[in-house]
């Protein structure tokens, strides 16, 4: 498996919604090894000729994208995996997780902050 292919899991949520294999002549390239090829193309911005060997026949990389683009296939995957994803991985608003809900209490002027007095500056006639 090269780096950026379909995990394992990756690959059980998304193969369910894919077309049965088969093809015209009843022998299709596995779907997982052409879609990694359609991922790479989509992530490196290959030409499709450049795609490499072990996505199989750049042709047939091409063809299923092609078809799949016209057929709906690739419409319908989103909606279809996204339901399966956990609700945990989305990310809630700060304030969610507990962050504070009050702004921060800015100390009146001419006091010092963390002290309930005034200040004392060195020249105030009335320090001492």
């Amino acid at each position: 498996m090269g780096r950026g292919d379909l995990t394992n899991r990756e690959w059980s949520l998304l193969e369910p919604h894919l077309p049965p294999l088969g093809g015209q002549d009843g022998r299709w390239n596995d779907h997982r090894t052409v879609i990694n090829g359609i991922l790479f193309r989509i992530r490196t911005g290959v030409p499709w000729r450049d795609l490499p060997e072990r996505y199989g026949s750049w042709k047939t990389v091409y063809e299923r994208h092609r078809r799949w683009s016209a057929d709906g296939t690739w419409d319908r995957i989103p909606h279809a995996v996204q339901a399966g994803v956990d609700s945990t991985s989305c990310r809630a608003h700060q304030q969610a997780a507990g962050a504070r809900k009050a702004k921060p209490r800015v100390p009146k002027k001419g006091r010092r902050p963390g002290t309930t007095g005034p200040t004392r500056d060195s020249d105030d006639p009335g320090a001492a």
